[in-house]
C-alpha cells in the first residue's frame, strides 16, 4: 500500500529572488531575498502549514539551487522524494518587482527549458497519485512535453477519484503559440479542455478562466468550467473577491478580506493550500472560500511567498478580526 498523502502537487518549482525593497525598479534593487518558489511547491507548503501531509512531484537542475530547493521543502515539511534532478538544464530562477498594491511584474528565467517540464510518465508513482486525498496540477504542466503527457497520465490515473484540482495557472510566456493550430497539442485551450475532463475542481482568475472556457464574466466562466467536467468552479476576482459555484447549485460569492498589500504574488498559492485544507475538512463551500481568502490576504501583507504561508491560528485571527490588521509575530519579513 502506498503512503497516504493529504495533498500531492505536481509541476513548477524554482528559486524566487525577491527585492528586499518595495517600490524600486529591478534595475535599481540592491538586495534580494532567496525563497522557494513555483506555485505547486508553494501550495504544498501552504497546506503543510495548515497541518496537512504533502508531497510535490517536480524536477530541478543538478546544481546548488536544486540542493537549496530540496533543503527548503524538507524544512517546510514537504516530502521531496519525487523531486529529481535533470542534468541538462539549470534550476529556474524568478525575479519580481514590488509596487504595491497591485503591480508585481515577474521575470522568469527558464531557458533553454525548465527541469520541471522534464517530468516523464515512466517516473511517476501512479499508486501514490491515485491514493492522495487531493491531487493538484497546473496549466503550466501542459505547456510542453514530456510534462504534458505525464500530467495527463496522472489525471487519468486519478479517474476523478478524491479531489483532483486543476489550477488553471495561465503563463503565456511558457507556451509556444507561434504556430498554434486549434485542437492540436500547441493549442492551450484544447489542452485545458482535456485536463478539465479529468478534474473535479478548477481554480483560476478571470484571465485564466477565459483561456480555459472562452468566458470572462465570472458566473458564465464558472458555468462553463462545470460544463467542461468539474464539480466545483472557483473564480478568483482580485479586489472583488472570489466566486465558487458547485454542480449541485451551491453558490458562494465572497468579498475579499481587507488588507494592506505588500506583495500579492503568493496570495493565490496560500489560497490554494487553504482551499485544499477546507475541502479535506468537509466544510461547506462558503466557509472554505472565506478561509482561503483570509489565508491569501495574510500572505499579500508580507513580502515573501513560501515562508509567508500562514498557520491556522493566523487565519483564524484574521477571520475573527475581519481584516488583516497587523503582521503576526514571526511573520516574514
Amino acid at each position: 500500500m502506498p503512503e497516504l498523502y493529504d495533498v500531492i502537487t505536481m509541476g513548477r518549482i524554482g528559486v524566487d529572488l525577491y527585492p528586499l525593497q518595495t517600490g524600486v525598479p529591478l534595475a535599481r534593487v540592491e538586495t534580494f531575498g532567496k525563497f522557494l518558489g513555483g506555485s505547486p511547491a508553494n501550495v504544498a507548503v501552504a497546506a503543510t502549514r495548515l497541518g496537512r501531509r504533502t508531497a510535490v512531484v517536480t524536477r530541478t537542475g543538478r546544481d546548488a539551487f536544486g540542493e537549496y530547493l530540496h533543503h527548503e521543502l524538507r524544512e517546510f515539511g514537504v516530502d521531496d522524494r519525487w523531486v529529481t534532478p535533470v542534468d541538462a538544464y539549470p534550476t529556474p530562477v524568478t525575479f519580481c518587482e514590488i509596487f504595491p498594491p497591485d503591480d508585481f511584474p515577474l521575470y522568469f528565467y527558464r531557458q533553454p527549458k525548465a527541469p520541471d517540464l522534464e517530468i516523464h510518465e515512466s517516473e511517476l508513482d501512479l499508486d501514490a497519485v491515485r491514493s492522495a486525498r487531493v491531487f493538484w496540477m497546473t496549466g503550466t504542466g501542459l505547456c510542453a512535453e514530456p510534462s504534458r503527457t505525464s500530467t495527463l497520465a496522472a489525471l487519468r490515473a486519478r479517474d476523478r477519484s478524491g479531489i483532483t484540482v486543476f489550477d488553471l495557472d495561465w503563463r503565456p510566456m511558457f507556451w509556444d503559440t507561434t504556430e498554434a493550430i486549434p485542437g492540436t497539442a500547441s493549442d492551450p485551450a484544447a489542452r485545458y479542455r482535456e485536463a478539465l475532463a479529468h478534474a473535479t475542481v478548477a481554480v483560476g482568475n478571470l484571465d485564466e478562466c477565459e483561456i480555459a472556457t472562452g468566458e470572462r464574466e465570472p458566473y458564465a466562466a464558472a458555468r462553463a468550467l462545470i460544463a467542461a467536467g468539474v464539480e466545483l468552479a472557483v473564480v478568483k476576482q482580485g479586489p472583488k473577491g472570489v466566486l465558487a459555484v458547485h454542480r449541485d447549485g451551491t453558490v458562494a460569492d465572497v468579498p475579499p478580506l481587507p488588507v494592506e498589500v505588500v506583495n500579492g504574488l503568493g496570495a493565490g498559492d496560500a489560497f490554494g493550500g487553504a482551499l485544499c485544507h477546507g475541502l479535506l475538512a468537509g466544510w461547506e463551500t462558503e466557509r472554505v472560500m472565506r478561509y482561503a481568502n483570509a489565508a491569501g490576504a495574510i500572505v499579500a501583507s508580507r513580502l515573501a511567498c513560501s515562508s509567508a504561508m500562514p498557520f491556522p491560528y493566523e487565519v483564524e485571527a484574521a477571520l475573527t478580526e475581519g481584516a488583516v490588521t497587523s503582521r503576526p509575530t514571526g511573520a516574514t519579513p
